[in-house]
């Protein structure tokens, strides 16, 4: 837990953050008196107001919470954080997959390397251990993400360092598409306890028309599905259309907030997150995603 002066004691979640929770709940830990651990987690200080977030919405973390700081004496509530495309991997790997993708996709990716294969000379490198290649393949990450149409990141070591952290615990999947010398695409991946996760993705602009993201997807998909045996891949965060041409599967990360009326500054949080939400209903009914217990 983590307490900014005036604002809600919040989760150790940030900008990078796609899933938030205690390890221990990833397999379904039963028996846990959540009453007794939201009570050391309301005698914090800031505790009037709890806002976690992004958790699984069908989780055990977040129905024990509830439980918990309801148990408390809480009002509490959930809110729309975005969605999550994944895919469990099937048997027939790669190859299996790629049969069931849209006919646009796969005949985009054919396209795409055959004007590759026509034009330039090109390969893809996919790194995974700490090298003099992988310091360059950061180097060159850096490049291609600046010349993308990405956001600058908010904090520009956190990608070198996390890069550098998952090649040394062997988690690493850094993928470089090289055209006529330079990389023109680059993807970072981390594959851990039979998961691969998409983490960052960018490519130069200028390149659209030889698709040398969805090249690079495809090379990646194949090498975790194949080399890696991995038994599902999971996009992450954000809704982005492209992203259920690829995946199978879409599931919701949600917020948990819980204010304590009994104390002023909760109880006026929760007159304010209450008013808010019967304003945007009247605003956009369809907008509203939330439903608040007490």
């Amino acid at each position: 837990m983590q307490l900014k002066l005036g604002e809600p004691l919040t989760g150790l979640a940030n900008y990078y953050s796609s899933l938030y929770g205690p390890v221990w709940c990833d397999g379904g830990r039963e028996g846990v008196d959540w009453r007794q651990v939201c009570q050391a987690v309301v005698r914090l200080p800031g505790s009037s107001v709890i806002r976690l977030q992004p958790l699984d919405a069908d989780g055990l973390f977040i129905r024990g919470m509830e439980a918990g700081l309801q148990a408390c004496g809480y009002s509490v509530d959930r809110f729309f954080c975005f969605g999550n495309w994944y895919l469990p991997v099937e048997a027939g790997g790669f190859e299996a997959y790629w049969r069931q993708r849209p006919a646009q996709l796969r005949n985009t990716v054919a396209r795409a390397k055959r004007r590759l294969e026509r034009s330039h000379a090109w390969h893809i490198d996919i790194l995974t251990d700490p090298s003099p290649a992988l310091e360059l393949g950061i180097t060159a990450y850096q490049r291609v993400y600046a010349q993308s149409w990405k956001e600058p990141e908010p904090n520009p070591d956190f990608m070198p360092g996390l890069i550098r952290m998952a090649a040394g615990q062997g988690n690493l999947r850094l993928g470089l598409l090289w055209l006529e010398g330079e990389v023109v695409a680059a993807q970072v991946w981390i594959v851990t306890a039979g998961k691969a996760h998409i983490f960052k993705l960018a490519y130069q602009s200028g390149f659209e028309r030889f698709s040398v993201g969805s090249v690079l997807t495809a090379a990646m998909m194949r090498h975790v599905m194949d080399v890696d045996g991995v038994r599902e891949v999971d996009y992450l965060t954000g809704d982005d259309n492209y992203k259920k041409d690829w995946m199978s599967h879409r599931r919701e990360r949600v917020g948990l907030i819980a204010f304590d009326r009994s104390r002023l500054r909760g109880c006026v949080a929760w007159v304010r997150h209450v008013a808010g939400k019967l304003y945007r209903r009247l605003v956009s009914p369809s907008a509203s995603r939330t439903s608040l217990s007490s």
